[in-house]
């Protein structure tokens, strides 16, 4: 089972957490848990839309990234900006050099770039920085409104997915659902990057002649920009190998109390 897309102009990878049925029986509220991709092409009716559905928007992209494509200004709509990178970060944030710089140095080396991403991954488990702001995100969930709170990234996947994997967890979705909902970001982000492939072959002076070449660096371009399932079970495994499981990474990696989980169990399910 999947979280639900919501439909947008520009916004193709926005969706409603809400229906995602837990190992109790119970589902998640609608209209509260909202997880997206980046907000800044939102169209004139994509922000009339944002700011009749939410109340909160968080940010976890880097501060260069706010500031290169900054979120539309939306009346009555909190911001909070929660960076989970400590600095640029090749690839994941997709800003122009970084993504130019990685794509570039994985141009031939799919293999790579998948061990890459596992590292990116396995770093928000461990390192106090983003474990420091996924806790100020989960505190921000904490407080009872009447309109969705919204988390982001730039493309919805790694960051932004990786949020939305705490809050199903927390609120007891199962393990196959939760992965499921995490690769459904490729299917709602397939034209996107058929057209980042094509750009950074451009950049990176890929000649589509040389088919060999080619083929590495679209597998390549796969592998970072797409949301794999490897990515999210080396996750898990660092996970058991640090804190023997999810409840152990949520009390003593992120630090999130009994009566916190409680809490948002009482507000977001139903």
């Amino acid at each position: 089972m999947k979280s639900e897309r919501i439909d947008f102009e520009k916004l193709n990878n926005t969706r409603d957490l809400g229906g995602l049925i837990t190992k109790s029986g119970k589902k998640i509220r609608k209209g509260r848990l909202f997880r997206s991709g980046i907000l800044h092409k939102a169209s004139e009716s994509d922000v009339r839309k944002l700011q009749s559905l939410t109340e909160v928007i968080i940010d976890f992209r880097s501060s260069k990234e706010l500031i290169e494509r900054p979120d539309p200004s939306i009346e009555s709509v909190t911001y909070a900006h929660l960076p989970i990178i400590r600095e640029l970060t090749e690839g994941i944030t997709r800003e122009k050099e970084a993504s130019v710089s990685v794509t570039k140095k994985y141009a031939e080396s799919p293999e790579g770039a998948r061990q890459y991403m596992i590292n990116i991954y396995k770093n928000f488990v461990i390192d106090e920085f983003p474990l420091g702001n996924y806790l100020k995100f989960i505190d921000l969930l904490l407080e009872e409104r009447e309109k969705a709170i919204l988390w982001h990234c730039t493309a919805g996947k790694d960051r932004a997915g990786f949020g939305a994997v705490i809050i199903e967890e927390i609120l007891g979705v199962d393990r196959d659902s939760i992965f499921e909902d995490y690769l459904y970001t490729n299917e709602c982000l397939k034209d996107e990057i058929k057209q980042i492939t094509l750009n950074l072959m451009y950049k990176n002076n890929i000649d589509s002649h040389d088919i060999n070449k080619t083929l590495l660096f679209q597998k390549s371009i796969d592998c970072i920009f797409g949301a794999k399932e490897e990515y999210l079970s080396g996750l898990y495994e660092k996970i058991q190998e640090v804190y023997k499981d999810f409840n152990g990474f949520l009390k003593d990696g992120l630090k999130i109390s009994e009566e916190k989980q409680e809490r948002l169990r009482e507000l977001y399910l139903e």
